[in-house]
């Protein structure tokens, strides 16, 4: 598939209905009234062999008898017919199609079959294909109507995806009532090929679209998914409706990391991971859509809550206390303005209880003062109409200050008749109207969310705290040897052998045979001692009285050796037994979990929180996606509880966070590196302020992954930093610069770079002056290795790293063209820097099958114009630009 398919789809000149129909009722006879009576200005032609004429125009037996090329074709036949249909459809030459039938997927094996049969002509062709088991498309702005529901909607912004045909046809019912007006009106059936990552990247670039709108039920090419949905989330809100809380998932892990999360904890996590906000019912989606358009997103979660009743005023508090919002904290500068001017009886606090005779006047005093305040973030003014009330006056005066205000102001007019003008004027003046504050609430917390997210997604992470080395090779050795016994359950030595080759802190301890060897390694370790069985039957040692702790002389030995024997020859006789394991005996005084499972959906997912003997009780967790930095490892500490005990509280001493997050960092990269491992427990990981161990863990390993080759790092769903690309150059004077992909911490060494940049090259590299920005910087290098690659010259001056230049490519969704892009800052230009950035980054775009590189230079940039013509770039100008090709075949060796 590429873009021009999908414009093609949804931008048709011609279009074939093949079951076009003359009966009413019938899907075939809707779809081709649709398309033929809303203002379409484009050809539709009949398709159906029974027929010279439907709805009074000629019909054509197939689509090869059609006259032209169809841009478009839309198959609502029988089933059974569907894969003989989009055959005759790419072999006429259509470049997408939308089928409607049904009686796939939902009709069993059959239907299956007929998927498969689908998919395997579409992959191997050059037609998108839409659905099947779908409603169609709506595209208001081309009056096009390509779908069997009677509503032609209102035009808008909002790209409206959906799997569900049915609900569809609802929402099409309420916009038109309400007035939502939409781009795109989309509904997906099974997905067989365009998914919903092809939509956002579509919808993304669309300047028509504002916010794109999804209902999701499941959810397939997750990978693809995250990478479109973190492309766009920074410029245009990405909303889910995400249904299905299956814990079915959760019911089937071994370990405690796999049993305390569900399905729905990671969908909620991979949302925030890629900058998606997710609400919980339709009224929210499009709320939210409607207010992120309306209002300033805001800062923080701290309301200012301005009100004419008390009880209202009582039910914001609780409903924003529940979402986990703050009453804002009034200044005290606030609270002067507030005690001058209002009536003695105030609340005298937030909320703000004006009384009941509060007039126009009051709330936009009110609202001035909030609005002032920097301990305010939002504000929801709440009004219940009383006797001496003007509804009317008081939304014109709060719509008066909101065009000069600059933070989040909500309203919430309760009632009906009375208040319904004044909530007209708020929605006019861009004010977000409720009849109830909780609901209100409701959508300032969503907002809050998704600035969160935005804001996440763009966060400097910190450096590592020192060199991370892992030594992969011996824990290849170390799999690749349990699997070749057969065994898929990792002992503990084995595991901590894993541990240690990754630099996370274990016990010292030892496998010993008998009584004799487990007296020496426990005299050598130091008393106490923790002695615990080993067995690869054996998961949870305590459940078969396998484990016994504080053995504190060597006398305990012995009888704590043949009582661990005892009871696990009782308890699992058939086990296989390798010996006793002892180890040195920590307390700390914190104790967490720190695991992963693979998800089926999603690839492996950490899980952080409390951990011991209760963490399936309290189930104080949150849940990453790796790969993890240490900004990441923070975020997910600190969306737990235990994590401000972690950090000091009342008095006792704070742990080391960072050391926390650095262990982190490395246990994502174990689990990246090895997608052989199936579920991983660090529990407990026991923590305190002198440091950090793991005194227990578990591994087992996925047998549909052991013994075969995986193509690296494609159990993830985000792509990791890609070392394989670190190259180490020479230049002109014989000076070392390493090569390698850009890095989110790069960020300050990228800014430092900048500085050093004349107005000649910033004019050359941006086309004109720019002024730096976190959130340029942000983008610049905080970058999708899936579809893109940023290449840097790192080189050390006097001790210091620096940034010498960078070489970028921004491949199109499909990976099949890509822009190029290059900047060598003036300290290091005219030293064969670009020439061997250039030669490396089309290398790394060749070998990443794209076939088509093109750039745009300043037709003054002689020295950037010779180098492309070095490489046989062909060039075309236009205006005051060149714009350069090359196709990657015929790229020479240089």
């Amino acid at each position: 598939m590429n873009v021009r398919q999908l414009h093609t789809l949804f931008n048709p000149k011609s279009i074939a209905v093949i079951g076009a129909s003359d009966t009413p009722g019938r899907v075939g006879y809707s779809l081709f009234r649709n398309l033929t009576t809303t203002g379409f200005s484009g050809t539709v032609y009949p398709v159906n062999p029974n027929r010279d004429l439907v709805q009074g125009r000629k019909a054509y037996p197939n689509i090869a008898a059609i006259p032209e090329r169809v841009d478009l074709a839309v198959i609502a036949t029988r089933a059974s017919t569907v894969p003989d249909m989009v055959n005759e459809c790419i072999a006429s030459g259509a470049l997408s199609a939308v089928v409607i039938s049904s009686g796939f997927s939902e009709a069993g094996t059959e239907g299956n079959r007929l998927v498969e049969q689908i998919r395997g002509s579409v992959e191997s062709s050059n037609m998108a294909l839409l659905g099947p088991n779908c409603l169609g498309f709506i595209r208001p702005q081309l009056n096009l109507n390509a779908s069997f529901s009677r509503k032609m909607p209102h035009k808008g912004g909002v790209a409206f995806i959906s799997q569900s045909g049915a609900l569809c046809s609802a929402v099409l019912d309420w916009s038109v009532k309400e007035h939502v007006g939409f781009s795109y009106f989309v509904s997906v059936g099974e997905m067989v090929d365009i998914g919903f990552h092809d939509l956002i990247d579509y919808f993304g670039s669309d300047p028509d679209t504002k916010a794109i709108l999804i209902y999701m039920e499941t959810l397939t090419q997750a990978r693809s998914f995250m990478s479109a949905a973190r492309s766009f989330a920074r410029t245009k809100p990405i909303i889910v409706l995400k249904v299905g809380r299956s814990q079915e998932g959760a019911k089937a892990a071994l370990f405690h990391t796999g049993s305390i999360t569900g399905n729905n904890q990671i969908f909620d996590a991979v949302f925030r991971r890629a900058g998606v906000l997710r609400v919980g019912s339709i009224a929210e989606l499009f709320d939210c859509a409607k207010n992120l358009s309306m209002q300033r997103r805001p800062a923080g979660n701290r309301l200012a809550i301005i009100t004419n009743a008390g009880g209202p005023g009582v039910i914001a508090t609780d409903a924003l206390i529940d979402q986990k919002g703050n009453l804002a904290d009034l200044s005290a500068e606030t609270m002067q303005t507030l005690n001058a001017n209002l009536p003695a009886f105030w609340s005298r606090g937030n909320p703000i209880d004006m009384l009941a005779d509060a007039d126009p006047r009051r709330y936009s005093m009110a609202l001035k003062a909030c609005l002032r305040d920097p301990n305010v973030d939002g504000i929801l003014a709440i009004l219940t109409p009383q006797a001496m009330t003007d509804a009317a006056a008081t939304a014109r005066a709060l719509v008066e200050i909101t065009q000069k205000g600059y933070k989040t102001i909500l309203a919430s007019f309760m009632g009906e008749d009375d208040v319904a003008e004044g909530r007209r004027i708020l929605a006019q003046g861009k004010i977000p109207a409720y009849e109830k504050p909780e609901d209100a609430v409701r959508s300032f917390m969503n907002m809050v969310e998704y600035q969160r997210n935005l804001r996440l997604l763009s966060e400097t992470p910190a450096t590592i705290p020192h060199a991370f080395t892992p030594n992969t090779a011996a824990n290849r050795e170390i799999i690749s040897a349990i699997a070749s016994s057969g065994r898929v359950v990792l002992t503990a030595p084995e595991v901590k052998e894993i541990l240690t080759n990754y630099d996370i802190p274990v016990p010292k301890g030892g496998l010993v045979k008998n009584v004799r060897e487990a007296k020496a390694l426990a005299a050598n370790i130091g008393f106490p001692v923790v002695m615990k069985i080993v067995s690869p039957d054996i998961i949870y040692e305590r459940h078969v009285g396998g484990f016994i702790s504080d053995i504190q002389t060597e006398e305990e030995i012995e009888p704590a050796f043949e009582r661990i024997m005892d009871a696990v020859r009782s308890q699992a006789p058939e086990a296989q037994i390798f010996g006793i394991y002892v180890e040195e005996m920590i307390e700390k005084r914190y104790e967490l979990l720190i695991g992963s499972k693979k998800d089926p959906i999603f690839g492996p997912i950490i899980v952080f929180g409390m951990g011991g003997v209760a963490v399936d009780v309290f189930k104080d967790t949150n849940i990453g996606i790796p790969p993890l930095n240490m900004s990441l490892a923070l975020q997910l500490i600190d969306g737990t509880r235990i994590s401000t005990l972690l950090k000091g509280y009342r008095g006792t001493a704070a742990v080391d966070v960072a050391a926390i997050q650095f262990l982190l960092y490395k246990f994502a990269y174990l689990i990246m590196d090895f997608p052989e491992i199936s579920e991983m427990d660090l529990n407990p990981f026991a923590v305190d302020e002198r440091g950090g161990i793991v005194l227990d863990a578990k591994i087992i390993l996925d047998e549909n992954v052991v013994g075969k080759i995986v193509k690296p790092f494609s159990h993830m769903v985000i792509c990791p930093y890609p070392k394989e690309y670190e190259r180490t150059v020479l230049i002109r004077r014989g000076r070392s610069v390493l090569l390698r992909p850009i890095r989110p911490e790069d960020e300050p060494m990228q800014e430092e770079m900048f500085k050093t940049f004349s107005a000649e090259t910033k004019r050359f590299r941006f086309f004109g002056p720019i002024k730096e920005s976190h959130e340029m910087l942000t983008r610049y290098s905080q970058i999708d290795y899936d579809r893109e690659m940023a290449i840097i010259a790192e080189l050390t001056e006097e001790g210091r790293k620096k940034m010498a230049g960078v070489v970028r490519l921004i491949a199109d969704p499909y990976n099949e063209t890509a822009e190029y892009a290059i900047v060598v800052a003036d300290p290091w230009q005219r030293q064969g820097l670009g020439t061997v950035m250039t030669h490396y980054i089309l290398e790394i775009a060749r070998n990443r099958g794209i076939k088509k590189v093109y750039a745009y230079l300043l037709e003054d940039n002689v020295k950037m114009l010779d180098l492309f013509l070095k490489f046989r770039f062909t060039t075309r100008k236009e205006e005051d630009i060149y714009r350069v090709e090359l196709l990657l075949d015929s790229m020479p060796a240089i």
